[in-house]
């Protein structure tokens, strides 16, 4: 048994346990935003900004398909915690075993609507006829490929919750340099354009999967499992949808947004929808701290509330805040100074160039509140509270669809609406979540069940 791949966060310096978790997920992250950065770049320097511009505007559709998948597995990883933390080993077993089935199934089902819908909801949003065959094969390739990304989320999610970040993060690092090689191969020497940035991608997070999981299962104490395991539980799967369903329907609407806001990027043509891509790809970038330090304070709520540790969960809410407030001053800082820089990084086209860096600009200003999202949400999700998650997603669709058009009309704005509804968005959408946090409410929403010291308050 290597216990060095679990870690209890029920105990121990608050900052110290959050910064250590963090780290390996933010560094991984990095990578794994790098190799899909690696696609836009290839393709917008050697292809070209039409074919930039198309692979950017699917890539909220694919977080769309992927939503479902993200959602279960991050509702099997908060029972995974707060049973961990209510020291309930066997039953964390079971519920690893039963997630190999949901994971399967959402990632098939979702995998076949992406290629069969990708055409039909191109054709809703607007994507412009330049662009349209790259975008339709770059979805198909990649939503195609669901099952994979619901398989290396899956067994990221489990071995989060029982406090390993470092493992998915060695094999996000093989498969960014896997990726960016096949991107340079399949581009470059094949010519394969768009498809062969897909199937890069696609490549690379088989390996990350496959690698993954071959190594939990040796290293792992929770999953060297037995047959009695993997015996279907309906309980499990009636828990993991309780908690998921909601996740994922926030995920999936958030994605909506996105993809909302891209059909009226589309509607500016070729040279936005290219400086929209390269923002896109930055932010994503700058998201990644918050995000490893959101998921890294869902696992140590999840725990400490199955241990019922809630001052625990205060505290790593106010440290997370702090980490958040600090980091976001200085992105805004390197993105006033250095935007047209990180913008040519992507594309050539001066014009593309001037137009991300000033979106680069406007929505640094809104980084705090994209920061108290992750923190908040973290805390709220590792807390079991589904109802909310529903109720951030929409908080999400309302704003991002609600400004987008509102800028629309406003002629003095023109095409920075499109960054303006961003940044409001994260705004708006932080101050509710800080509002739910600070209701109490989220110490009412732990699991309901027959383990002993997961009670509600």
């Amino acid at each position: 048994m290597e216990k060095k791949y679990i870690c209890d966060m029920t105990e121990g310096n608050t900052t110290g346990l959050l910064l250590r978790f963090a780290f390996p997920m933010l560094v991984g992250n990095i990578f794994q935003q790098f190799y899909n950065m690696a696609d836009s770049v290839i393709v917008g320097k050697f292809v070209g900004a039409e074919a930039l511009g198309a692979v950017g505007s699917v890539g909220s559709l694919n977080f769309m398909f992927f939503s479902l998948c993200m959602g279960l597995g991050a509702g099997l990883g908060i029972l995974i915690s707060q049973y961990f933390g209510a020291g309930q080993d066997d039953y964390v077993k079971k519920i690893i075993a039963n997630a190999v089935y949901i994971t399967a199934a959402a990632g098939i089902l979702m995998s076949l609507c992406g290629v069969f819908f990708a055409e039909p909801i191109l054709g809703m949003m607007h994507t412009p006829k330049e662009n349209f065959s790259d975008a339709l094969i770059y979805m198909q390739i990649v939503c195609g490929a669901t099952v994979v990304v619901a398989g290396y989320n899956m067994i990221s999610a489990v071995l989060r919750a029982l406090g390993d970040s470092k493992t998915p993060l060695i094999f996000l690092i093989v498969a960014c340099g896997l990726n960016i090689a096949l991107d340079l191969i399949f581009v470059l020497v094949f010519q394969l354009g768009t498809a062969g940035a897909a199937w890069a991608t696609v490549i690379a997070q088989v390996a990350a999967m496959t690698g993954s999981i071959w190594f939990g299962v040796r290293k792992n104490p929770y999953l060297q499992l037995e047959k009695r395991h993997f015996s279907f539980e309906k309980g499990i799967l009636k828990d993991s949808l309780r908690l998921g369903l909601p996740i994922a329907a926030q995920n999936a609407m958030i994605a909506f947004s996105c993809v909302a806001l891209q059909s009226v990027v589309n509607r500016y043509g070729a040279v936005v929808m290219a400086a929209y891509t390269a923002t896109s790809r930055v932010e994503q970038l700058v998201q990644q701290p918050f995000g490893s330090l959101g998921t890294a304070v869902s696992t140590f709520a999840g725990q400490n509330i199955g241990a019922e540790r809630y001052d625990r969960v205060s505290a790593g809410c106010k440290v997370s805040v702090g980490i958040v407030v600090i980091f976001s001053m200085i992105m805004v800082a390197v993105l006033f100074l250095f935007g047209n820089t990180i913008v040519r990084l992507f594309v050539n086209d001066p014009r593309v160039v001037a137009i991300g860096a000033k979106g680069l600009q406007i929505t640094s200003l809104m980084y705090i509140g994209l920061g108290l999202i992750y923190v908040t949400r973290g805390i709220l999700n590792g807390a079991g509270d589904a109802a909310f998650a529903m109720a951030n997603g929409v908080t999400e669709v309302i704003g991002r669809v609600g400004f987008a058009w509102l800028m629309m009309l406003l002629p003095a704005v023109g095409i920075w609406g499109i960054w303006y509804a961003n940044g409001l968005t994260w705004a708006l959408t932080g101050a509710v979540n800080v509002v739910r946090i600070l209701q109490g409410k989220w110490k009412n929403n732990l699991l309901e069940s027959n383990v002993t010291g997961i009670d509600s308050i």
